[in-house]
C-alpha cells in the first residue's frame, strides 16, 4: 500500500494477486466468496475505525455498550497542535499507536506505547498513523473469528493496564513502549495478573450476545464472510471495546475439527446466498448454536 496519508485507492497487489484478480473478472461464472473491493476497508485502521463509529447506531438490550475506541489519525507527530488534537478526540495517556495500514507490509504492526507528548518526538512508528485510546482490560483479550454465520471465540492473554505498563522497565526510562504485535505484547512478567491467559473476571463481564450481534452487524455492513475482530472489556465502566478487525485472521485457536468443517458450511452458505437459492438447511435452529468457545 502506498505510504501517502490517503491510500485506501492505492492499494498495490502482488503480480500473482493481480493475475488472480484478472482471472476472475474475466471468468464471471467463478463465484469469489469475498471479493476483493469487499476487503479494502479492512485493510486501513482510519477506516476500520470509521466503521465501528456506526455500533452507537446499533439497538441492543445489554447493560454494557460495545463500541470502538477513541482515535485520532496523524500524519507526523511533529504537528505544532498534536497536544491540543489529542485533547480534543479525548485521548488521555497512555496512548497506542498504530500504522494506519492494517496488513500486508511489513511494518504494519509495528506499534507503540506512549505515556506523555515528549515521546512523540521521533516516535519510530510508520506513518500515517492512527493513535488509540489505550483501555484498561485486566490482560484479558476476546478473539472472535467470524465464518459465515457462526462465530467463534477464544480467550487470549494481553497487554496489563496502564499503572502496570507504566512500571515496566521502558516506560521507566522516560521512553515510548514499542513492539510488534505479531511476535510479542508488553507484559508484566513479575506479577502475572492473567494466569494461562484467562481472566474469571473478564469472562464473567462478557456479554456473549451482545458481540454476537455486533458481529453479525459487522457482517452486514462489511459484506465479508470470513473475518476476525478482538475485544477487550474496560475494566471501570464494562464497555465492550472492539480494538482491532481483520479480514482472514489464522483460526489458530479453533480446532481442525471444527474450522474446517465451519469453513466448507461457510462457502457454501456464500455461494447459495450470491445464486439466492440459499438453502434453509444451513440456517441453525438458534443463535446460541452458532456460538463456539476455545480456552
Amino acid at each position: 500500500m502506498s505510504s501517502s496519508s490517503e491510500f485506501v485507492d492505492k492499494i498495490e497487489y502482488t503480480k500473482g494477486m493481480q493475475d488472480l484478480q484478472r482471472y476472475t473478472e474475466s471468468h464471471p461464472e467463478c463465484c469469489v466468496i469475498d471479493p476483493f473491493p469487499n476487503i479494502y476497508p479492512v485493510l486501513d485502521r482510519l477506516r476500520i475505525q470509521q466503521i465501528l463509529f456506526g455500533l452507537e447506531n446499533l439497538c441492543i438490550k445489554s447493560c454494557y455498550r460495545i463500541r470502538g475506541p477513541r482515535f485520532l489519525k496523524v500524519n507526523s507527530f511533529e504537528e505544532p497542535n498534536l497536544e491540543h488534537r489529542l485533547f480534543e478526540a479525548k485521548l488521555s495517556f497512555p496512548n497506542i499507536v498504530k500504522p494506519q495500514v492494517a496488513c500486508g507490509v511489513a511494518v504494519a504492526h509495528s506499534m507503540a506505547i506512549v505515556f506523555n507528548m515528549e515521546q512523540y518526538k521521533g516516535l519510530n512508528v510508520p506513518l500515517p498513523a492512527v493513535v488509540q485510546e489505550y483501555v484498561d482490560h485486566s490482560s484479558c483479550l476476546f478473539k472472535f473469528y467470524v465464518l459465515g454465520e457462526k462465530v467463534f471465540y477464544a480467550i487470549k492473554k494481553s497487554t496489563p493496564n496502564a499503572a502496570t505498563l507504566m512500571g515496566l522497565p521502558e516506560a521507566c526510562d522516560l521512553k515510548p513502549i514499542l513492539f510488534d504485535s505479531l511476535k510479542s505484547l508488553p507484559i508484566d512478567k513479575k506479577n502475572q495478573q492473567v494466569e494461562d491467559g484467562v481472566s474469571s473476571a473478564g469472562i464473567q463481564q462478557l456479554d456473549l450476545e451482545l458481540v454476537t450481534d455486533a458481529a453479525n452487524w459487522l457482517r452486514s455492513v462489511l459484506n465479508l464472510t470470513i473475518f476476525g475482530f478482538d475485544v477487550v472489556i474496560q475494566e471501570a465502566t464494562g464497555d465492550h471495546v472492539i480494538v482491532d478487525l481483520n479480514y482472514l485472521p489464522s483460526f489458530k485457536e479453533v480446532p481442525d475439527d471444527v474450522a474446517i468443517p465451519a469453513f466448507w458450511e461457510a462457502i457454501k452458505w456464500r455461494f447459495k446466498s450470491e445464486r439466492g437459492q440459499r438453502n434453509s438447511s444451513l440456517a441453525p435452529s438458534s443463535a446460541d448454536s452458532n456460538i463456539v468457545s476455545f480456552p
